[in-house]
């Protein structure tokens, strides 16, 4: 019953913030005694005439944006209203955009005491206010002075009739808003200009809840040649902030930050999976530094705990490979096996193309999630794997790890164990590959073979891909099984 009267008043608390005049919450610090001399000035997006987000994939974003203000001659405190709630306060920077205004900076805070029902009981522990209630017996209203005693775990204590009590129902009424609640976090200069006039300012910080990333969505073609590839940039904005008719910028890299800023990044929410049909390429890339700088060619609107997707790419007759590979293991090799050492075991398949010119592609991909499709026979869309991929430069190579064969498996088995020397081992394995397709696929058999090896005996061509690898390329006809049988010596 207490915790339901509870919920009541906490309801009649913020009902009764709602009627609280906006003015009265705009100016940081009214009401503090004596005054002070600078006179203030409030701006808020309203005055906005341009702003420019540049986001990261590491949780940051650079607003830089641009206000007309009108200052007074000698010092202003201006409260630049309507900021990100994250913004990091230490990269905070302002300026006149105008060369020759003279306008300097002489103090900088940051306000982010919020008003809410909770702080305006926190500041009023050890002052009076009024409680309006309904009496449960009487059915009457009525009114009490209660002095707050404290504010802990979301509950008042109070003293009401030189009685200490909690969890009283009703309305909370205070006599005003302390003059250190804000309505919204807001960033407070003390400036001092040489003349009045209307001046256009620019500010400039980073702030944490802003993150994008990349997905994309690769759909196969009938005859599995060829795919079609579009890209799509979801961005994430939960800076506390709403940013209107933005110019739109996403740096795509591993950019360093300092561990003390990161205690305070926001977490973005998990990105949609979507099939979607060709989207233009709305963004232009270029270099920045040893990063990648993809600027959106239109304004857009960035709204605060939004997430927003936009076309990155879009790509048709992309040539790309299919390739299977069977895995060995290390430990196959340091010691005698006796029977078979796997049996049915699965073998992975890959996806390949490049990004090139020649593949229709050739801009430098963003780290995300590739999502695979391909049409059945009804021509119907169908999943059929996901890898992610991390920043790709152009002309390089992109490998899709889609999951494990259906109809193709192998077994191995070691065949033969002998020591040579102390040190010196030869070992005799036989891979029995067996495929229940309708085409004939090849198999990569890739062997890791420890210490200094030597292959001597083999039944297929095999390629050193280095130091301790061994390939053997192994063409296997439908409904076919192929056994793989290499000798090997060892020395560790």
């Amino acid at each position: 019953m207490r915790r339901g009267w509870m919920a009541a008043a906490c309801l009649a608390a913020a009902a009764f913030l709602l009627h609280l005049a906006p003015g009265r919450c705009a100016l940081a610090g009214e009401g503090d005694a004596g005054g002070e001399a600078a006179r203030k000035v409030t701006s808020t997006e309203a005055d906005r005439s341009s702003v420019e987000i540049t986001v990261y994939n590491v949780g940051l974003g650079l607003v830089k944006e641009r206000r007309h203000v009108a200052l007074g001659q000698g010092e202003s405190t201006l409260l630049f209203m309507d900021v990100a709630s994250q913004v990091i306060p230490s990269s905070v920077s302002v300026r006149s955009v105008k060369e020759g205004d003279a306008v300097s900076v002489l103090e900088q805070n940051y306000e982010y005491d919020l008003l809410s029902p909770a702080k305006l009981l926190e500041k009023y522990v050890g002052k009076t206010v009024r409680i309006r209630y309904r009496s449960p017996y009487t059915d009457r209203e009525d009114e009490k002075e209660a002095k707050v005693l404290a504010y802990n775990e979301g509950q008042p204590v109070l003293s009401i009739d030189n009685e200490v009590t909690f969890g009283i129902p009703g309305n909370y009424i205070f006599p005003s808003v302390p003059a250190d609640l804000i309505a919204r976090p807001t960033l407070s200069w003390l400036l001092g200009a040489k003349s009045s006039g209307r001046r256009e300012l620019e500010a400039l910080y980073l702030t944490n809840g802003m993150t994008w990333r990349a997905d994309y969505v690769l759909v196969l073609g009938a005859d599995e040649r060829r795919a079609g590839l579009s890209g799509w940039v979801t961005l994430d904005n939960r800076s506390g902030a709403t940013f209107r008719d933005a110019s739109l910028k996403l740096v795509a890299g591993d950019v360093n930050r300092v561990r003390e800023d990161l205690a305070r990044r926001g977490y973005p929410a998990a990105a949609k999976a979507m099939v979607a049909g060709e989207a233009a390429p709305q963004f232009r890339e270029s270099e920045l530094f040893e990063y990648h700088l993809y600027a959106l060619s239109r304004p857009t609107d960035v709204k605060n705990n939004q997430s927003k997707q936009v076309g990155l790419l879009a790509a048709e007759d992309v040539p790309f490979g299919k390739e299977y590979v069977f895995h060995g293991a290390d430990h196959y090799y340091r010691s005698q096996h006796t029977g078979e050492i796997a049996r049915n075991q699965k073998v992975p398949v890959f996806l390949l193309f490049r990004n090139d010119k020649a593949s229709h592609l050739g801009m430098p991909l963003p780290k995300g999630i590739v999502r695979v499709y391909k049409r059945d026979r009804d021509d119907s869309l169908q999943f059929v794997g996901e890898n992610a991929i991390d920043h790709t430069p152009k002309d390089e190579k992109v490998r899709l790890m889609l999951g494990n064969a259906f109809d193709v498996v192998g077994d191995r088995k070691q065949t033969d164990w002998k020591v040579v020397s102390g040190n010196t081992y030869e070992a005799s394995y036989e891979v029995a590959l067996r495929n229940h397709k309708k085409e004939g696929v090849t198999i990569r058999v890739v062997e890791p073979i420890p210490g200094d090896w030597k292959i001597l005996e083999t039944t297929h061509p095999y390629e050193k891909e280095d130091s301790r690898t061994a390939v053997f390329p192994v063409k296997v006809e439908p409904d076919q099984e192929v056994k793989l049988r290499y000798r090997v010596r060892m020395r560790f």
